[in-house]
């Protein structure tokens, strides 16, 4: 029996009473030329015993049984192990819909050009009390073609990261996740889209992604806000160099003190300010660090000076993106939402 199409790997640890879920949703796919590369990171409850019950049953699961490592290491463990030409992430609190490998390989089937692929998903989650989570799971579910993944890539992270499908030899190319101080998913994502992978969406909901409270991105300081706009500040100073020259010169919409505690992450790289911007009279016609705030309406003809946008509030990006379009501004060639 040769090598399936497509290796779904998940990193677990301690999810014993959520990955018997994820297991079946795998198993049970549509598409069955495929194996489950299971890695227990190291789990001190009953997740192991789960997932040898689970491949006693089925031979396309392959537990793999580590030290603990973290789930970079743990992650990198199953993409190391797989032997499918197509691999996909799984968490092991989430769930798969019964198309969602079929639909996947498809797309990157009829377009060799596509590098990595995901979906539209559900949130899994209470949207009374997890407002902001549930407001990006529905940005993301926006963003779905090749463009305009790649002009939002520095807004926010514009997958659910156990959604992706990616071709396996682009791992060798150009490196799996990397351990850092920053989301390894962002930076794998970030770091493939700057060496020119194709990245689209399959526009369809195929995944339920769940929240539990225990989720590592609420809890682990690698996935802070902070260590978003670190990571990202790094990628787009080069996007910057590329499009605008080596001292790239910009103006901030946003004065606000969030807006420029994130920009400042970006200034701090040697990007120069042109000036603020900003729609608050109390602030405009102010000067910070010497840079004058503008009212919007100031703001030069498009082409003259490249703009960032830095207010992340929630309504306000698709106002500012509709403001500059009436101005003739372009998105990726005169200005770029980045929060």
């Amino acid at each position: 029996m040769g090598s399936p199409k497509v290796s779904v790997t998940m990193p677990c640890y301690n999810c014993d009473s959520a990955v018997g879920a994820a297991i079946e949703s795998i198993l049970g796919q549509t598409f069955e030329d495929l194996e489950l590369v299971a890695v227990d990171d190291g789990s001190e409850d009953k997740t192991a015993q789960v997932l040898k019950e689970y491949a006693s049953r089925d031979p396309r699961l392959k537990p793999i049984f580590l030290e603990h490592q973290g789930v970079v290491g743990a992650a990198n463990a199953a993409i190391k192990a797989a032997s499918g030409s197509y691999i996909a992430r799984m968490d092991a609190d989430d769930m798969a819909l019964p198309e969602r490998i079929a639909k996947q390989a498809e797309l990157l089937d009829n377009d060799p050009q596509t590098g990595l692929t995901a979906c539209r998903v559900g949130f899994g989650g209470n949207r009374k009390t997890k407002g902001g989570y549930a407001h990006y799971v529905d940005w993301i579910n926006t963003i779905i073609g090749a463009e305009e993944i790649s002009l939002n890539r520095f807004v926010e992270f514009p997958f659910a990261n156990p959604s992706i499908m990616m071709r396996k030899e682009l791992i060798a190319e150009h490196g799996p996740f990397r351990d850092g101080d920053f989301p390894e998913d962002y930076e794998l994502v970030l770091r493939w889209l700057e060496a020119g992978v194709k990245m689209r969406k399959v526009d369809e909901e195929l995944l339920i992604w769940n929240d539990p409270p225990d989720r590592l991105s609420r809890n682990h300081p690698k996935y802070t806000v902070e260590a978003f706009y670190r990571i990202k500040s790094e990628y787009l100073l080069r996007w910057l160099q590329k499009h605008l020259g080596q001292n790239p010169k910009v103006g901030i919409i946003g004065s606000g003190r969030t807006s420029r505690k994130r920009y400042q992450m970006l200034e701090s790289l040697g990007v120069e300010t042109a000036f603020y911007v900003d729609v608050d009279p109390r602030k405009v016609g102010m000067f910070i660090h010497g840079k004058k705030v503008l009212h919007r309406n100031e703001i030069p003809t498009a082409g003259e000076t490249f703009l960032l946008s830095y207010v992340a509030s929630w309504g306000a990006r698709d106002e500012v993106a509709g403001f500059l379009g009436r101005r003739g501004y372009v998105m990726g060639r005169d200005y770029l939402l980045v929060s």
